[in-house]
């Protein structure tokens, strides 16, 4: 099933989602701890794709958190919770300020699944080799503008399709496609520099 954004959900998290959103508007504090888990790690990705790497992220997500529980109430459909959601983590990053240099909140955010893999039995050198070679994409990342950051980052860390990127960023498709083969360009180019 696809909510009401065209974003792939089985049906059971839909409707828990929807349940969870009509109980915080109904004041039942209870229940953000739950949903602030199941949301935690893409509304990050929002912040990251408007701020870069920044030691102000998990700040910033702390207020998306503190604004979701003051507002709900101003959100007149449950089922467009995500876009309203995706509009207020966008907004309180571009408050907070853009692009800071330190990388600290995202690389563990982006290395936590690949960490077992890692460490399971790899040799030191290659795990070294493969921190490195990361954090140098994850750099040229954080160099693109931010009209290109953000829909990289949707469409290759978070594996948004084209029409939730579009739909989201209020762009035409064709701008969407445009601005990731830029974005791809510029990463290409970054890593050819820096990797030879």
């Amino acid at each position: 099933m696809d909510d009401d954004m065209g974003y792939p959900q089985s049906q059971p998290d839909y409707d828990q989602d929807v349940l969870l959103v009509e109980a915080l508007q109904a004041g039942d504090e209870q229940v953000l701890g739950e949903f602030i888990q199941r949301q935690e790690r893409w509304v990050r990705g929002v912040v990251y794709s408007v701020l870069g790497n920044s030691p102000q992220i998990d700040d910033v997500m702390q207020r998306v958190w503190m604004n979701v529980w003051q507002r709900i109430g101003s959100l007149e459909d449950a089922r467009r919770w995500k876009h309203w959601l995706y509009r207020m983590a966008r907004n309180a990053s571009i408050d907070m300020g853009r692009r800071h240099q330190r990388r600290r909140n995202l690389w563990q955010r982006l290395t936590q699944e690949k960490r077992g893999k890692l460490d399971s039995g790899v040799n030191p050198l290659q795990t070294t080799m493969a921190k490195e070679v990361h954090a140098k994409v994850l750099a040229a990342i954080d160099k693109m503008p931010a009209i290109y950051r953000e829909p990289f980052v949707m469409r290759h860390v978070e594996q948004w399709s084209y029409k939730q990127i579009a739909e989201t960023l209020d762009l035409p498709i064709d701008t969407v496609g445009t601005r990731l083969v830029r974005a791809r360009r510029m990463l290409k180019e970054n890593l050819v520099n820096k990797l030879g």
